[in-house]
């Protein structure tokens, strides 16, 4: 009997080893991460180890996997990546935790790791350079530091092994004393990281955007036409607000740029170089158009599309100025925090409304939507036209260089492919019999679209009322007006572009230049 009591005593001391290990673990990776937060805010958040991590995790999804979290989560597919991060991260410390009762040198060598992953990732992205790397190792010392600390409060011998229940490290164990360096230990871990993301968080850029002051345009567009929103309910509105309008994009966390320091670079193939400032950008002659922009990552019927009002600067005239050589077929804009996007030169000079935005539905861009600048370019898809956070412009060829995406295996040229939508029914409504409205919107940016057409079952094609046209590069809204019979129906919808092509029923994914079909749903009507 005394030796299973024996057993069961030792057995539930390895277990509070163990437990209490890895909450060292975990802990000593909080005041790591929480340190390096801290210190990013001096280098900017791209020196942080979870920014710089994170941006290389998503470097490294495979394409599909890419394509399936946008698909899945939406605009929320950056946070999920965040939460499996930090689960992973915290599986993995408190395992080493858990472990360093035997072993405490290895509790601080994963510390060592840990920072050095965080260095590397963050020397390599495009927008920093090594002195990013320092918060990094702060966050890992701070972290090795945290270790040692804790092991002491705890009673492990740092300097070699504990290995039995007998031994000092055991006896000494004090688990108020634990407690309170462990309470400390997550104080220090929130409060810096904390303190670390409000320092370099959009405070400084949401001050600016307030303040920031968008000149009248001297070349205001017409105003959306009468009977150009339909007004039916269910209908996505014909501008789509702010709040509401899709974001795609590669950035973990929204970059923060104040007006007064942004500056813009004109370079490469041109015949001499030209340096904007915000304030420079503002003096500049600007327009006021309508455009719908859409994500080729959108699905047929999908959420990725919306139309706007945008105020901005002509692009082809700043080109102009600066003197485009002839050969130069590629425009590549980077973004403040590296990422690239290859356009067509040749497309944004050929008269269309190519503009570097500066507001948004009457209000200066979001910091989600690119403030303080952002490039639009209707009849593309946003990869190849809508840089956001704008800092860069090179002139170089279609050859010379491949940008982010299309490294990724994208089309270079990308034009928006014919599209409409049913909004209303939603797919597997039950409808009562009788009058039911069909409606959604078209689009085919640069295009127009000139007729759209609706399908009850295997019936014939019918046509839809269209809502008044803007301009050819807008969505239209469109409704059919259905008397509904008892019974369950598939419906269809597809539209034909002002060049006199319809949109074809070959379901195509969205990889690699966007997709193709006819938007179909399912109602019943009881």
């Amino acid at each position: 009997m005394g030796t299973q009591v024996g057993v069961g005593a030792e057995r539930s001391t390895s277990e509070i080893r163990r437990g209490v290990g890895a909450a060292i673990g975990v802990l000593a990776a909080g005041v790591a991460l929480g340190t390096a937060e801290l210190i990013s805010a001096v280098f900017g958040p791209g020196s942080s180890p979870i920014v710089a991590v994170g941006g290389a995790a998503v470097d490294a999804t495979p394409e599909w996997l890419k394509s399936f979290a946008i698909r899945t989560f939406g605009e929320h597919d950056k946070r999920v990546l965040l939460i499996g991060i930090a689960i992973v991260l915290g599986v993995a410390v408190a395992i080493v935790g858990a472990a360093s009762w035997r072993r405490p040198r290895l509790a601080i060598g994963a510390s060592v790791v840990l920072g050095t992953i965080g260095a590397a990732a963050a020397v390599t992205r495009p927008a920093n350079d090594l002195g990013d790397m320092v918060p990094s190792i702060a966050g890992a010392a701070a972290g090795v530091l945290t270790s040692r600390l804790l092991m002491a409060a705890a009673g492990i011998p740092t300097g070699g092994p504990a290995d039995t229940a007998s031994s000092p490290a055991m006896r000494s164990f004090d688990r108020r004393r634990f407690l309170r360096a462990g309470v400390a230990a997550a104080g220090i871990a929130t409060v810096a990281g904390g303190l670390g993301r409000l320092l370099s968080s959009r405070a400084t850029a949401a001050a600016s955007r307030a303040t920031a002051l968008i000149p009248t345009p001297a070349d205001i567009g017409p105003l959306p036409p009468a009977g150009a929103d339909l007004g039916v309910p269910g209908v996505a509105p014909f501008l789509t607000p702010n709040a509401t309008f899709y974001r795609v994009d590669t950035a973990l966390f929204v970059p923060a740029v104040d007006a007064e320091s942004w500056a813009l670079r004109v370079h490469g193939m041109v015949d001499h170089e030209i340096a904007l400032g915000f304030d420079d950008l503002l003096a500049r002659p600007m327009i006021e158009r309508d455009i719908t922009i859409a994500c080729v990552s959108n699905e047929v019927g999908g959420p990725y599309v919306g139309n706007g009002r945008w105020i901005g600067a002509p692009l082809a005239d700043l080109l102009r100025e600066a003197g485009v050589h002839p050969d130069a077929s590629q425009i590549v804009s980077r973004s403040s925090d590296g990422f690239t996007i290859g356009t067509p030169t040749a497309v944004v000079m050929d008269g269309r409304d190519a503009m570097l935005a500066v507001s948004m539905n009457g209000e200066p861009l979001p910091l989600e939507h690119g403030f303080p600048v952002r490039m639009l370019v209707p009849g593309l898809y946003g990869y190849v036209s809508a840089m956001k956070w704008l800092v860069d412009l090179e002139l170089t060829t279609l050859d010379a260089y491949d940008a982010y995406w299309i490294e990724r295996g994208w089309a270079k040229e990308a034009p928006v492919k014919t599209q409409s939508r049913i909004d209303t029914p939603g797919s597997r409504a039950q409808l009562a019999p009788g009058p039911i409205a069909v409606a959604g919107v078209a689009w085919a940016q640069h295009r127009g679209i000139d007729r759209v057409e609706v399908r009850i079952d295997d019936g014939a094609w019918e046509p839809a009322e269209l809502g008044a046209e803007d301009t050819i590069d807008t969505w239209r809204q469109w409704v059919y007006r259905w008397d509904a019979t008892p019974g369950s129906h598939a419906l269809a919808v597809r539209a034909t572009d002002g060049q006199g092509e319809t949109q074809t029923g070959e379901t195509v994914p969205p990889f690699p230049d966007g997709a193709t079909g006819y938007h179909e749903i399912l109602v019943d009507v009881m």
